[in-house]
This record gives structure tokens, sequence and C-alpha cells, in this order.
């Protein structure tokens, strides 16, 4: 066949009349609370190109304010509808599950945004440089620490308010993530919310080469974690020919309606599905900041800028908890006696070495760091329940915990001397004589992190271990009142030393915040004491949240 007749026929195979592509059916309603966090996001974004300079702090606020509020009440009317309960379903073509889990998670995320979003916006704690307010958020991302250009924007008033639009698209990935309903979903949500996180780290105002080195260090160790992620997800899909959660949970039961020749010879090769379900949770431990991939958590949490650090404890342990939940209960039910063991063993190395390590902390970050490792070990006890009590002991202990850490580093943002935060412990000594109030504060929030009761921490404590010893993970229970115990030590040490120590002359001074962050702190104080005198509304509603749709 001469060239000619070869090209003619492809074309003629090409002009061929083709089947007709549907339309993608997407359920705009069900999917209103992400959408409505990505469009003000890009408004942000439009907000940076054509709002002026003095008015963009302001314009930022508003439009994420109303975002959050306006996400979150379509959060409550999905619920409210019946989307947690007997309408849940599959929205957008197989992509995002619309069910309890997810609902009362992206409450959770949105309401923990909110609250973060006061901490972002603070601009009373500094002094005024240049007749200027200033906030935690460097002058000028792009200048160099300490160059010309640095304090030339510095004494223009510069402010670097493209975080408000940074913080709702990682908000829109968070909601995504313990939503999602296949493996590609789950990647891009994974992504979406990272990116954001990683240029929010390198953006502090005081301690800048410390910021960016943070920032540096939680992308390389993301961008790894996120390359097992994805070699995960490819494993998987060779085992199951799919994406799709219920597809691959099939397939994994062996009770997958139709089984083509292909899929035969991938179904009996267990290394494939073995090798990429841990590649895959390996990837979400790592989000979590569970041992032994922690490594990057005490860097950051020191690092980045303290309204960064305590939107990201508490938000991101959400959302990953939420994901890896999912993919345990609806993915790999079928391989439960394959990572229940593997879970044991990192559920008690996280909460000795994050409850041990954090013995040894002289700054007051990092220590709130190792005590979130810890956290993170006690919610996989609840994780590893296996029962629908396991999931509802966990939703409520996320939530409870979420607004804990928000608080703690609101109170961190606080305390501060000539250099900015005074973040070493030695410097918190005699607070209490100080400024009586924060240092109150402060002792509530870590009694509730140490569990003591009538707190929202001992009722989530209780909650996951209760649901952990009726799965039959008795031990894990006692090495995790151990651990709680342990962590009791450092958090009233660091009461004793604010009440019972002597002030120095040349401590540090507390700066009297905005409303703002007045607020943060107050509503940390409410969720605290209310979640610990009264948990049961919470503990039920969070029962009632606890079924994933299949």
């Amino acid at each position: 066949m001469s060239a000619t007749a070869a090209v003619h026929s492809l074309w003629t195979i090409a002009a061929d009349p083709i089947a007709k592509i549907d339309a993608p059916k997407i359920e705009y309603g069900q999917l209103a609370p992400t959408l409505i966090v990505v469009g003000a996001a890009l408004v942000g974004v439009l907000v940076e190109a054509f709002v002026p300079r003095k008015s963009r702090y302001h314009t930022q606020m508003f439009v994420s304010a109303v975002a959050l509020v306006a996400a979150f009440a379509a959060v409550v009317a999905l619920a409210a509808d019946g989307y947690a309960t007997t309408k849940a379903g599959i929205a957008a073509m197989g992509a995002i599950a619309v069910d309890g889990p997810a609902l009362f998670l992206q409450g959770t995320i949105l309401l923990t945004a909110l609250v973060g979003l006061f901490t972002f916006a603070e601009r009373r704690l500094d002094p005024e440089a240049h007749g200027n307010r200033v906030d935690s958020f460097a002058a000028q991302a792009a200048a160099v620490p300490g160059s010309d250009s640095e304090k030339r924007a510095v004494k223009a008033g510069f402010t670097t308010t493209e975080v408000f639009p940074l913080l709702l698209f990682a908000v829109a990935g968070m909601l995504v993530f313990p939503a999602a309903n296949d493996l590609l979903t789950l990647f891009v949500a994974l992504e979406v919310l990272s990116l954001p996180l990683y240029l929010l780290c390198a953006l502090a105002r005081r301690k800048r080469l410390m910021s960016q080195e943070a920032a540096v260090k939680y992308f390389l160790l993301g961008a790894f974690a996120s390359a097992f992620t994805l070699f995960g997800i490819a494993l998987l899909y060779g085992y199951a020919g799919s994406m799709s959660y219920a597809t691959i949970a099939q397939v994994v039961d062996g009770t997958v309606p139709e089984v083509t020749p292909a899929l035969a010879n991938t179904m009996g090769n267990d290394a494939l599905l073995l090798i990429g379900a841990a590649l895959l949770v390996m990837g979400l431990l790592f989000k979590v900041g569970a041992v032994p991939f922690h490594m990057w958590t005490p860097d950051v949490y020191q690092g980045a800028p303290t309204p960064v650090t305590g939107f990201m404890a508490a938000a991101t342990k959400v959302a990953a908890f939420g994901a890896l939940l999912r993919l345990l209960y609806v993915v790999l039910p079928g391989l439960r006696w394959d990572w229940r063991p593997v879970m044991w063993g990192v559920a008690i190395v996280t909460m000795l070495a994050g409850a041990i390590v954090a013995i040894t902390q002289t700054d007051i970050k990092r220590l709130l760091a190792y005590s979130s490792i810890a956290h993170a070990g006690f919610i996989l006890a609840g994780v590893i329940a296996a029962t629908p009590s396991g999931i509802s002991s966990v939703l409520f202990y996320l939530a409870a915990y979420s607004f804990v850490t928000i608080g703690a580093f609101a109170v961190v943002t606080l305390v501060r001397d000539a250099g900015g935060e005074a973040t070493h412990l030695s410097r918190w000594a005699g607070l209490g004589r100080r400024s009586p109030l924060v240092a109150a504060v402060f002792a509530v929030f870590l009694l509730a992190f140490a569990g003591i009761p009538l707190t929202s921490g001992f009722a989530g404590k209780f909650a996951v271990f209760k649901a952990a010893a009726e799965g039959g993970a008795v031990p894990l229970v006692v090495v995790g009142v151990i651990s709680s115990a342990v962590a009791a030590f450092f958090y009233i040490r660091v009461i004793v030393l604010m009440f019972f120590s002597e002030p120095r002359p040349e401590g540090p001074t507390v700066a009297v915040p905005s409303p703002l962050t007045m607020t943060a702190i107050a509503v940390g104080v409410a969720v605290t004491v209310v979640l610990g005198v009264a948990p049961q509304y919470f503990l039920e509603l969070a029962g009632d949240a606890g079924v994933f749709v299949r």
C-alpha cells in the first residue's frame, strides 16, 4: 500500500461516526462545600492581582471568612438533608463519597480552618514597623532574608496577603482527601493540600532562614511520601485493574462480578496487593506524623510561622486520618489480618516515642510537636479497633484534638520578647505570676492534651481506648495508658514551671492580641470544656456519622 493510501485509510477510519461522548454527571449540591472553598481561593488569587495593596488584607480576610462559613453551612445542610445517613452515596462519577464520616470530617476541617484564619490575620502582637501593623508573615516572600529589598518591603509596609488564598487551597484539598472514593482523587487531593502548606511554612517574618529550612525539609520528605503513595496506587491499580475503592475491595474479597483473563492473572499475585497497600498506607502515616515517618514533624512545627503550625497540626491530621480510615475500612477490610499487626506495631512505637522524646524537649513548639506524634498513636488505637465504635471514637478524638491544638499554638504566639516569640521553655518560667490568665488558659490546653478528666482530651482518649479494648486490642490500651502517664509528666512540668517558678526580670512579655486571636483561644477553651463536661451529644453525633458508604 502506498503512503497516500495508508494516510487515506487512516483518515477514513478517523472520520467514521464515533459513539456519542456522554457529558460527565456532577452533583454540584453535594460537592458544594469543596466548590465554595475552591471558588473563594480563586477569587483570592484575583484579589492579589487587581485590588490595591492597601485594601488587600481586609478583602482577603472577608472573602476567606465568608467562604469558610458558607462551606460549613453547606456541610450542615447536607447532613440535615440526610446525606450523612439515609441518602449517603457516591458523587462526581464515583470520585467522591458523600457520607457521615466525610461530612463530619469536612465540618471539623472547616471550623478548624476558620479558627486558624483568625490567627493568620492577627496584626497586633508585634510592635508596629515604620507606622504599619505587621502580622506573622514575611513582608515580601521573594526577598532574600536580611537583604535590602526585604528592608525596603518592611519600610513600605508590605504584607504577604497571599497566605489567605493558600490557606483556602490547602483546605480545599483537605475537604476532598477524606472523601476521595478512588485512588486518583486521593492523590490529587494529597497534592492540593500539601503544596500550599510547603509554601506557608517558609513565610515566617522572624527567623526566616529557620522557616525556609523547615519548608525545604517538609517539601523534600513530603515529595518522598507522595512518591511512595503514587507507587502504591500504581501497584494496586495493577492488581485490581481499577482505581475505584469499591472495585478494589471486591477484587481483594474475591467477590468481583466479572473476572477477565487479565484480571485473573493479577488477582492471584498477592505481592502486588500487599506492597501496594503498604506503600499507600505509608504515605498516609507520613501525613499523620506516625513513627517512623515522623522525622519532619518537630523541625517543621518549630520553623513554620506559629499560626501555620497550629492550622497544619490540627487540620492535616483530621484530613489524613479520615483518608486512612476510608482506605482501611472501605478498600482493605479483606486484608484486615494483614494490616492490623503492622498497625499495632506502628501505634505502640508512635505512642511511646512521642511521649518519651517529648520529655527531653526545651522548646515549647517542639514539645507540642512530639505531643502531636503521641496523639497520632492514640488515634491509631481507635483505627485498629476495626469496629463502628472505632470509627466514631476516632471522629470524636479528631474534633476534640484539633481545637485544643489551635488554641495552644495561639497562646504560644502571645508570649514574646525582643526577638519575636519566646518559645524556649526557660522563658516561660513564672508566666503564671506575670500573666495569670494566659498561663491558666495554656494550663487548660495542656491538661486536655494529658487527658485529665473533665477535659475533651479525657473523653477522646476514653472513647478511643474503649473501642480498642472492645476490638480485642487490650495490650495496645495498656501501652496507651502508660504513654499517657509519661506524657502527663511533661505537660504538668510546664504548668509547674509557669506557676511555681520565680519570674525572671528580663523575662518575656505577654502581648495583648486583637479580638481575632482572643476568639481563637476562647473557642479552643470552650470546646475543651464542653466536650469534657458533656461529651455525650457529640459522641452520639460521631456515632451517627460513623458509617462509610461502599
